[in-house]
């Protein structure tokens, strides 16, 4: 059988690890050339031997997409490399859990200018791409949290709340220029996310939460992104939901 994504682009925001690896790997293996992106330039080295090995074809972009121009750049450098950009998996992005109160407030612009402004800088560069190409596809991850608020969790649901209705917003701008939006909202996933978080008792929590149950797996993600990706253009999946079992 062909490959379903063969002849098509695709860009991974936040690549080096977990959702992000997973989900190059899995659209690579579907046929897609595909650009991943990260600032750890040893893992993108590491994640494009792995799929140029498995006959694949990926370009690596250090780049962080809270920087405008970074992201900027880095969707001209997929374009430039490979022609086109037909994917973008606006994946890239922080949780730093604490409460509002006595919050370290810089946790809350990192945040802010990765899962909000980052996912739009890439979005914004990405969208003249693939007007001019009749066609596109923008997958936006988002989360549980953005559709339930927990105490704790506050800023980082506004990120993500925030991400579900810019998408929809951006789904019915686009829609008549064949450019398909859709979210993806994970509940707990054994990833490196918990580990940036800077409040300890919320690592603490959230980390023997995860521990208790059985999250899923970034390749659980990556299979619900490549099913959204490799359905016919006139179907647009406009957004799924995926907890564990246990959650």
């Amino acid at each position: 059988m062909a490959n379903k994504l063969d002849g098509k682009v695709a860009l991974v925001t936040g690549a080096s690890s977990g959702i992000g690896e997973a989900t190059a790997i899995a659209l690579a293996t579907e046929g897609a050339k595909v650009a991943v992106s990260a600032r750890r330039s040893d893992r993108l080295e590491s994640l494009v031997k792995r799929i140029a090995d498995s006959g694949g074809q990926a370009l690596p972009i250090v780049a962080d997409v809270a920087d405008e121009k970074q992201a900027q750049d880095m969707v001209s450098k997929t374009q430039a490399e490979f022609g086109r950009v037909d994917i973008l998996v606006n994946n890239a992005g922080v949780m730093l859990l604490g409460t509002i109160d006595g919050a370290n407030t810089e946790d809350w612009r990192r945040m802010v200018n990765t899962n909000i402004l980052g996912l739009l800088y890439a979005t914004h560069a990405a969208l003249t791409i693939m007007k001019s190409q009749g066609e596109g596809h923008i997958v936006n991850i988002s989360s549980v949290a953005g559709r339930v608020a927990q105490a704790g969790a506050g800023v980082y649901n506004a990120t993500k709340w925030g991400v579900c209705g810019l998408s929809e917003a951006l789904r019915q701008e686009v829609h008549s220029e064949k450019i398909r939006v859709t979210i993806i909202e994970p509940g707990a996933v054994a990833t490196e996310l918990t580990h940036h978080i800077t409040d300890s008792q919320a690592k603490e929590r959230i980390s023997k939460w995860i521990e208790g149950i059985k999250p899923l797996e970034s390749e659980d993600i990556a299979n619900a992104i490549v099913y959204a990706v490799t359905q016919p253009a006139h179907v647009n999946v406009n957004e799924i939901l995926i907890r564990p079992t246990d959650q």
